[in-house]
């Protein structure tokens, strides 16, 4: 056990070690050093992403292992059951009721927070119930959240036809994934909500590896089961949200940055896992964006690259890799 320990953290340490060269690179790729004030110009506008960048692949990368784990299945995510469409149905149904002049659309915090808010309690009731109602069966899970999919899509695609031209331009902005368009007067408040949500659910993330052996495992050793869950999927939510609010919906980002960290890490502590996952979601979303930046000219949206592969990367695992790690 020693030994699949230390090869477990000798291979974070590799990966983290090729983020900080891979995020290096993409700071000081094309700096003009030669010009102040422009050098000073392209570090203003750079460091931000990076750190939204650094936020969104903690929240995401952290999200998406837990949630397959307390669903037990690795081909499954948050985005894959509707949570992307319910944060866009969620932000629509903001802008068409109090209005794109409103002070819960334009001041960000505050935006932001009735998001998170709406967010949670929605997602908690909807989700837990399924989970529950089906008994985590993941082809009836997977049904329903098709299902949810199409629903808020249908809903939030209703809300906009009806909408006041103006307030759905401003709308569609926050709506599509960019790390150009990112929210970064949000970073500090969401890296306060990203902290104290992993503080007060850190008890619950270390029963993660005795939940995945089953409910009836869990509880023989004396674990609240259900509660942990309900309050597992609760920080799912939240972290997803947050990851929306920044930049927009990054649907599969969560498949393929947790399914290469288990195929990676090949076990089942999580510290491992979501360590992994995070520094592959910071890898994935630098080169995305570095290709947004430098061969198509910010003309394409990082969600498009996120999406193709993702969508592609899903394939593989459903008519290949059939077998959990």
């Amino acid at each position: 056990m020693k030994q699949k320990n230390l090869s477990g953290m000798s291979k974070i340490l590799i990966m983290l070690a090729v983020t900080l060269l891979v995020a290096a690179a993409y700071t000081v790729f094309g700096l003009r050093f030669s010009n102040e004030r422009l050098l000073h110009y392209q570090l203003e506008k750079r460091i931000p992403k990076l750190i939204v960048i650094a936020l969104t692949a903690f929240s995401i990368g952290s999200a998406s292992i837990v949630f397959q784990s307390v669903i037990n299945n690795t081909i499954v995510t948050p985005c894959l059951l509707g949570m992307d469409a319910l944060y866009t149905l969620v932000h629509t149904l903001v802008y068409f009721f109090a209005g794109a002049a409103s002070v819960l659309v334009t001041n960000k915090q505050i935006a932001f927070s009735v998001d998170l808010a709406i967010m949670a309690v929605v997602g908690m009731v909807i989700y837990s119930y399924m989970f529950k109602k089906t008994g985590s069966n993941v082809l009836y899970v997977i049904l329903i959240g098709t299902v949810l999919t199409s629903l808020f899509s249908s809903l939030q695609s209703t809300m906009t036809r009806m909408m006041d031209p103006n307030a759905y331009d401003t709308l569609l902005t926050t709506l599509v994934a960019s790390f150009d368009n990112a929210n970064t007067s949000l970073i500090l408040f969401s890296a306060v909500v990203l902290f104290l949500v992993a503080l007060f659910f850190c008890k619950d993330l270390r029963l993660l590896d005795a939940l995945t052996l089953g409910k009836d495992k869990a509880v023989n050793l004396g674990i609240d089961y259900d509660r942990s869950i309900r309050r597992l999927l609760f920080a799912v939510t939240l972290y997803m949200t947050v990851a929306t609010a920044l930049v927009g919906p990054l649907a599969f980002l969560g498949l393929i940055i947790a399914n290469l960290s288990r195929q990676l890490m090949q076990t089942y502590r999580h510290s491992l896992l979501i360590s992994a996952s995070v520094l592959f979601g910071m890898i994935v979303l630098l080169g995305g964006q570095f290709l947004v930046e430098r061969i198509f000219s910010y003309n394409i949206p990082v969600s498009v690259f996120i999406t193709t592969g993702g969508g592609i990367y899903f394939l593989y695992l459903l008519l290949v890799k059939r077998k959990p790690y």
